[in-house]
C-alpha cells in the first residue's frame, strides 16, 4: 500500500515541473509510505511523479516507485496491491520480459506493455495506478472495480494533478481550496460526497471501474472497464440454494488465500460477528500460526462493546488477540487528525474508534489487516433492507395505481406530510405516490424535502442542481435497464456503487492510512461481488432473516450462536457518541458558524429539539458538525480547530 501523485503539464504551457512541488506532494501522503520515497520526471519534464511507499512485497530498493521498463518508456506509480500477480508474472516471463524484483508494480509495468490498455481486465486487486507511455505522450489512471484504492484528480490552469488523497493535490500552489456546491448538497443527504463529485471545487474523484487517459494538449477522456452486473455469472444453478452456498463459501476461501499474500506480519479486526469471524476462521486454517485479532470498544458503552464475542471467537480459533477500551471523552483531541486525515467529511462516527484500533494494530508491529466491510452491501445485511423490502411488498400496489389518481391522492395528502422530519416510511410512501424512487440508502441525514427548510433563504437554495434524489435515479435507471433487477438487487446495487466505495471504503482507507496500515477486504474480491449480484432475494431474505445465504454457508465453520447473533455495529455508533460534551462543542460551532450555506434559524430549532424531546437527529446534527469542523479547517486554514 502506498500513496501516488502527480502533475502533467500540458504543451500549451511552457512550465517545467519543479521537483520541490513534487517532493511536497508526496510529504502530504507520507503516512500513506513512511518506508521510501520517490520522485520522476520526464524527459522534457512537463510529467512528473512522487512516490511514498509502505513496502509490503519484496522489501526490497528493488520495488522502489516510480519503476521504469528497461527501455525508459513507460514509468508507473501505483498503489494497492494484484493478488494474481505471479499468475500473470508467468505469462509474461513466457512471453520474454526478464524482472528485477518480485513486485507486482513491476507485473503491472510489463502487463500494460505487453496488452495495453486491456491488461486492466486482467488484473485481480485492488489499486490506483497511474501509467505513462513517454512514446504516446500520454497519462493513464485506473481505479479498481469495487472502488477499495481512491484517486483524486483537478484540470487546472494548463495542467493535469492527481494525487489518492486531496491533500497532495493542495499541497500544490495550483489549487485552493474552495466549497463546492453541489457536492455540499448532495453531501446533506448521503453524508459523504458521492463521486465523481467531491466537497473541494475543481477537484474530482475517479470513480470505480473507471479509466482516464489523458494527453499533453489537454485532451481528458474517460471510460468504464468494468461495471457491477444485474445478471448472475458461472454456471451454478441460482435455483438450487446448496449449489449457491457451496460456490460461495468457495469463493470466500480463495478470496481469502490469495489476500494473504504479504512479506510482513498480518491480521484480522475482528468485531465477534459473522463477517470478521469467518475471516478468522478461514485464515486460522490456512496459517501455521496464530492469526493476530484485534478489537476495539468504547468506555461505558456496554450495549455495543462486543468483547465477549471477540474473545469467544479468540478462543475456538486460537488467535493472539489484542484489545483496546477507548474513552470518547479523548475525541475533541483527535478532532484535528481525523478531519486531517478524511479530506473530505464522512459523518460517520466510526472513524473515531477505527482509529484507535489501526493504531493498535500497527503498533503491535500488524501492517496488513482482513476487514470486513462489503459483506452487508452484498448480502443484504442492515435491517434498512428487510424494512424497506417488507414496506416496498406491502405498499406496492400504490404504483399500480392511474397516475391521475396517484397524483390526487398525493396532492390531498400533501398537508398532512409538509413535517421537517421524514423518516424512511414516509419517504417510501411519498415517493410511491409521487412517482419518485423508493429506497436513497441505507444512511442517510437529510431528504431533499428537508433540504428546503435547512437551506431556505440561502445561496445555496438558489442553485439549480438535480435533487439527491435524481442523482441517484440517474445511476440506478441505468443498472435497472439491464435487465430489470428486483427490488433489492437495485437497492444493492445503490450501496455497492455509492455508500459503500465513496463513504466506507473511503474511511477504511483513509482512517488505516493515517497510521500506515494496509486494509484488505476479501467480501469485495470482484469474483464474490459478480457472483452475489445473481444471488436471487429469497436467499438473501428469506423468512425474515438477512443474509440468510451466507449464514447457511458458513455453518459448520462457525457456531450457531456467532452466525445468527443480534448484529451490534463496529463500535457503537453516532447516536451514542454524541456524548454531551461532544454536543456541546458540535452546538458552539454550528450556532456560530463561519459562512451563510444553512438557515441558522432551522439549526437552531434542530438542535434545541434534540435537546428538548431527544428525537434521534443524531445523523443530521453529526453531518452539519463534520461540515463545520471540515470548512474550519480545510477552508479557514484553522488546523487545530480552535472555537
Amino acid at each position: 500500500m502506498c500513496g501516488i501523485a502527480g502533475i502533467l503539464q500540458f504543451t500549451t504551457s511552457t512550465d517545467i515541473i519543479p521537483e520541490q512541488i513534487l517532493h511536497r506532494m508526496g510529504d502530504a501522503i507520507a503516512h500513506r509510505g513512511p518506508d521510501d520515497a520517490g520522485i520522476y520526471l520526464s524527459r522534457r519534464q512537463h510529467l512528473g511523479f512522487s512516490f511514498r511507499r509502505l513496502s509490503i512485497i519484496d522489501l526490497s530498493q528493488a520495488g522502489h516507485q516510480p519503476m521504469i521498463t528497461p527501455d525508459g518508456n513507460t514509468c508507473i506509480v501505483f498503489n494497492g496491491e494484484i493478488y494474481n500477480h505471479l499468475e500473470l508474472r508467468r505469462q509474461l516471463e513466457s512471453a520474454g520480459y526478464q524482472y528485477r524484483s518480485r513486485t507486482d508494480t513491476e507485473t503491472i509495468l510489463y502487463a500494460f506493455d505487453c496488452w495495453g490498455e486491456s491488461f486492466i481486465e486482467r488484473l485481480d486487486g485492488m489499486f490506483a495506478i497511474a501509467l505513462w507511455s513517454e512514446h504516446e505522450q500520454v497519462l493513464r489512471l485506473f481505479r479498481d472495480r469495487i472502488g477499495i484504492k481512491p484517486i483524486y484528480y483537478a484540470v487546472q490552469d494548463q495542467r493535469f494533478i492527481f494525487g489518492s488523497e486531496i491533500k497532495a493535490i493542495l499541497a500544490t500552489p495550483y489549487i485552493s481550496p474552495e466549497v463546492d456546491t453541489e457536492a455540499l448538497y448532495h453531501y446533506l443527504t448521503f453524508i459523504h460526497t458521492p463521486a465523481p463529485l467531491t466537497l473541494f471545487k475543481g477537484v474530482r474523484k475517479l470513480e470505480p471501474g473507471h479509466m482516464l487517459k489523458i494527453a499533453t494538449d489537454g485532451s481528458v477522456s474517460e471510460r468504464t472497464y468494468w461495471t457491477i452486473p444485474s445478471s448472475p455469472s458461472g454456471d451454478v444453478d441460482m435455483e438450487d440454494e446448496d449449489a449457491v452456498c457451496s460456490h460461495l463459501k468457495s469463493l470466500l476461501i480463495e478470496s481469502i488465500d490469495k489476500r494473504m499474500m504479504s512479506d510482513v506480519p498480518f491480521g484480522v479486526f475482528l468485531s465477534g460477528g459473522i463477517d470478521s469471524s469467518a475471516n478468522v476462521a478461514l485464515m486460522a486454517q490456512l496459517m501455521d500460526r496464530p492469526v493476530e485479532t484485534f478489537s476495539v470498544a468504547i468506555k461505558g458503552q456496554e450495549d455495543t462493546n462486543e468483547f465477549a464475542w471477540a474473545r469467544k471467537v479468540s478462543r475456538l480459533f486460537e488467535t493472539h488477540h489484542h484489545e483496546i477500551i477507548i474513552d470518547d471523552s479523548g475525541f475533541l483531541d483527535l478532532l484535528p487528525a481525523i478531519i486531517h486525515h478524511q479530506d473530505e467529511p464522512l459523518a460517520d462516527p466510526v472513524c473515531f474508534p477505527l482509529y484507535h484500533v489501526s493504531k493498535l494494530a500497527r503498533d503491535n508491529n500488524v501492517i496488513v489487516v482482513q476487514v470486513g466491510e462489503g459483506s452487508d452491501e452484498q448480502f443484504a445485511g442492515y435491517k434498512s433492507y428487510h424494512r424497506m423490502h417488507a414496506l416496498m411488498t406491502r405498499w406496492r400496489w400504490v404504483s399500480q395505481l392511474p397516475r391521475s389518481f396517484r397524483q390526487a391522492l398525493y396532492s390531498a395528502l400533501v398537508p398532512l406530510l409538509k413535517f421537517k422530519k421524514v423518516d424512511y416510511r414516509q419517504n417510501v410512501i411519498r415517493n410511491l405516490l409521487d412517482g419518485g424512487p423508493v429506497y436513497l440508502s441505507n444512511a442517510l441525514a437529510f431528504y431533499d424535502r428537508e433540504k428546503e427548510h435547512l437551506l431556505a433563504s440561502t445561496e445555496l437554495a438558489r442553485k439549480q442542481y438535480p435533487s439527491s434524489t435524481e442523482f441517484m435515479e440517474s445511476a440506478v435507471s441505468r443498472f435497472s435497464a439491464q435487465d430489470h433487477p428486483d427490488f433489492l438487487a437495485r437497492m444493492i446495487f445503490w450501496e455497492l456503487k455509492n455508500r459503500l466505495a465513496e463513504l466506507l471504503l473511503m474511511r477504511v482507507d483513509k482512517i488505516t492510512m493515517a497510521n500506515s496500515i494496509e486494509a484488505r477486504v476479501p467480501f469485495l474480491d470482484h469474483k464474490i461481488v459478480e457472483f452475489s449480484m445473481g444471488i436471487p432475494e429469497k436467499l438473501k431474505l428469506k423468512n425474515g432473516v438477512t443474509k440468510y445465504v451466507l449464514k447457511k454457508s458458513l455453518r459448520g465453520l462457525l457456531p450457531d450462536e456467532i452466525i445468527d447473533r443480534r448484529k451490534i455495529g463496529f463500535a457503537g455508533s453516532g447516536k451514542n457518541m454524541l456524548t454531551p460534551e461532544i454536543f456541546a462543542h458540535a452546538k458552539s460551532l454550528l450556532l456560530h458558524p463561519h459562512h451563510q450555506y444553512f438557515n441558522q434559524e432551522y439549526v437552531s430549532e434542530l438542535l434545541s429539539e434534540y435537546e428538548r424531546t431527544r428525537i434521534n437527529y443524531t445523523p443530521q446534527i453529526w453531518t452539519l458538525y463534520n461540515f463545520e469542523l471540515w470548512h474550519r479547517y480545510w477552508i479557514e486554514g484553522d488546523t487545530a480547530l480552535q472555537l
